[in-house]
């Protein structure tokens, strides 16, 4: 339930189908994913949103320090939630 895993996303640009499936991967099956692009909100392709959601998994994108707060209160609500954060 608590990990640390590297991401290989330098910034909001390499986010990909291919780096959001190791979210799809996770045990147990995660609902939410926070995506914090640093700082601003920078908008995914709508093809990888739709994606994640085929999988049953809500994403939420906003700027990182917004991101860590959000996915805090997820956490507090218990919610199966997890966070990929760019740095500002």
């Amino acid at each position: 339930p608590r990990s640390i895993l590297q991401w290989n996303v330098g910034s909001h640009r390499d986010i990909s189908l291919e780096s959001l499936s190791l979210f799809r991967l996770l045990e147990p099956q995660i609902e939410i994913l926070v995506l914090g692009t640093g700082d601003r909100v920078e908008r995914l392709h709508p093809a990888m949103m739709k994606q994640m959601r085929e999988c049953g998994i809500a994403v939420e994108v906003q700027d990182t320090a917004n991101a860590c707060a959000t996915f805090n209160f997820l956490m507090n609500e218990r919610r199966v939630v997890a966070a990929g954060l760019i740095p500002p």
